[in-house]
């Protein structure tokens, strides 16, 4: 395997997190979370917004890669698609609660509850188009429907207001 492949393989793992035993989409969220605490202090919700638009063009293309190589057409361990997501999801949040603790904990549950169970649409979503799109598409719908029904639990609570 040549150093191209390893680099990619590390960063489809999520920086090795999509490695670690059991639940590896958890591991690969947990992982994304301080990274996305890093962006948002270094430059806001805007840098955050354009990581997350690079590691979704370079998700896509390191999933061609990587399931070139491997029988598995969605595996585990790649969990550049739950950065992407669980991002995505705490952009969203931010633009309306702001960057509080609570905000980062409430982008990860709900991330991870519509990454998990995968309602309709994100069921469909995952249908559509090659394997390497599907893998990163559904978790970009889980995080937009994760923050969409945060943000209306939310203003049905009083919490914030249209």
């Amino acid at each position: 395997m040549t150093e191209q492949r390893d680099w990619k393989l590390w960063l489809a793992a999520g920086l090795g997190s999509g490695w670690l035993p059991k639940a590896p989409g958890t591991w690969g969220s947990l992982a994304a979370l301080p990274l996305a605490w890093l962006l948002i202090e270094w430059g806001g919700v805007t840098v955050l917004f354009a990581a997350t638009f690079l590691f979704l063009l370079l998700g896509c293309w390191i999933c061609v890669d990587v399931l070139q190589r491997i029988p598995d057409k969605d595996p585990g361990w790649v969990v550049i698609d739950e950065w992407v997501g669980l991002w995505l999801c705490m952009g969203l949040l931010a633009l309306v609660l702001g960057t509080g603790p609570w905000v980062y904990l409430l982008a990860f549950i709900a991330f991870r509850l519509f990454d998990i169970f995968k309602p309709w649409p994100i069921s469909w979503v995952e249908t559509l188009g090659p394997p390497w799109w599907s893998i990163m598409a559904d978790d970009v719908a889980a995080g937009v429907i994760g923050a969409g029904v945060v943000l209306i639990a939310a203003a049905m609570l009083g919490f914030i207001a249209w």
